[in-house]
């Protein structure tokens, strides 16, 4: 039996990448797409348009529930810090985890990210293999690991 039919009932994992940087965001796609697990990967650029997938709003009204959010801190509109303490507010998202996944190694914004819930805190490496490497890792443990929970 393959892995991915034994994780999440054999259904496809979804999840919701919110990253302003084009380059990280493909870079991401490109580590997941050869997950070990199927997966959906929906990419947002900002705080802004990651509320209203959540929420399923406006051109978001029939997108699916993620079961996983990527969330870069520093974005436009709205920043991840931001969307991650409406999630954790909101009793219709506060189960989906949140990964960030962020640039920032600051001790300020690991603490701030964690006093809202965040489910884990990432620093992610300028030099693409070990970024490759870092996706990977999280794609381990949060999708063949971990259980998620249903939507």
């Amino acid at each position: 039996m393959k892995l991915s039919n034994m994780i999440n009932g054999g259904k496809p994992i979804d999840i919701l990448l919110v990253e302003d940087n084009a380059e990280e965001a493909e870079w991401t796609q490109e580590a997941l797409r050869d997950s070990k697990v199927r997966n959906k990967i929906y990419w947002v650029q900002d705080g802004e348009e990651a509320m209203a997938f959540l929420r399923r709003q406006g051109q978001y009204a029939q997108m699916p529930r993620p079961d996983l959010v990527l969330l870069d801190i520093y974005m436009p509109r709205k920043n991840g810090q931001e969307v991650l303490e409406e999630i954790k507010q909101d009793p219709q998202l506060r189960r989906i985890p949140v990964v960030i996944m962020t640039s920032s190694d600051d001790e300020k914004e690991i603490a701030r990210a964690y006093e809202h819930y965040a489910n884990c805190y990432v620093t992610k490496p300028i030099d693409i293999d070990k970024f490759m490497e870092v996706v990977r890792s999280i794609e381990d443990f949060w999708l063949t690991v971990v259980r998620l929970p249903a939507a």
